[in-house]
């Protein structure tokens, strides 16, 4: 038999968390705070958090924010339970919400969603854990039912962590290729044909790079930028008179730009864009 498993929270994440567990084949108990969320799913439902967290050892929580993660467990017994905690938070809020679990007698493991909640069970998907190891070998094959698990380490901080670095680097390309998007919208020109043949292709090529910076990060800089920073800064101003040329807010390319001419007056003109990531850290 397949192990138990009880969700609490049955938003559209939720929901499909359950039905990846019941599809498998998973004793699944769910519980929402409304009552008769989701009613397709094929399961079964607990009145109570705590009559849901009862009826299974695997216990997974997909609910708004961290408050109300906290609350709702507060006061109920999880000896004996992992409860995996697969709602959206940073990494201090994982830790304390971690600490507090953990008195309470869980093996606490946190989580970072790398999906959507159409693509829980397909093979595009992967989730961040980190937190208590031994629950997170326990049930690392159940787990694996909504995505490909990917452990990164005991302190339960550090899945939010790397959730938030993914986030934030989906949200700047985004950024940067709404303005692209704009600029060219702008004179009327259409999108589509733009982004298939010229914005997609181009920003697939220049992905290629990021290994390179990273080496350069953990192994030291290379001894010759192929396109050093005071060039990259002198050419930037041409974004940013090309945008209020055209009538484009150019908010989303003028901290990129400030943060050149920053690592320039620092004296990293020579260097490549691995020079940045130090700019960045106030620590």
């Amino acid at each position: 038999m397949k192990t138990p498993v009880t969700v609490l929270g049955l938003g559209a994440m939720g929901t499909a968390l359950a039905r990846a567990f019941a599809a498998a084949g998973h004793p699944t108990t769910v519980w929402n705070r409304t009552p008769g969320r989701s009613p397709e799913l094929d399961v079964v439902r607990a009145t109570t958090a705590a009559e849901a967290i009862a009826a299974s050892p695997l216990v997974v929580v997909c609910l708004l924010v961290d408050d109300t993660v906290r609350s709702t467990l507060d006061g109920i017994d999880l000896t004996g339970k992992t409860v995996v905690n697969l709602t959206n938070s940073t990494p201090d809020q994982a830790r304390g919400t971690a600490e507090q679990l953990t008195r309470a007698g869980a093996q606490y493991v946190d989580g970072g969603i790398m999906a959507v909640p159409a693509m829980i069970g397909g093979p595009g998907a992967f989730i961040f854990y980190s937190g208590e190891p031994e629950g997170f070998d326990k049930h690392s094959a159940d787990l694996s039912v909504l995505a490909r698990p990917e452990y990164v380490g005991a302190d339960p901080g550090l899945a939010s962590l790397y959730d938030i670095a993914l986030l934030s680097a989906m949200y700047g390309m985004f950024g940067g290729a709404q303005h692209a998007l704009a600029l060219i919208t702008s004179q009327d020109l259409a999108a589509e044909p733009f982004t298939t043949r010229f914005l997609g292709p181009w920003l697939t090529a220049m992905l290629t790079s990021l290994p390179r910076i990273a080496e350069d990060l953990d192994d030291g800089p290379a001894e010759t930028a192929g396109s050093n920073l005071s060039m990259q800064a002198a050419a930037y101003e041409n974004l940013i008179s090309t945008s209020e040329a055209h009538d484009v807010d150019p908010m989303l390319l003028a901290p990129m730009g400030e943060l050149l001419h920053r690592a320039v007056a620092a004296g990293h003109g020579k260097a490549d864009l691995s020079a940045l990531v130090s700019l960045l850290r106030t620590a």
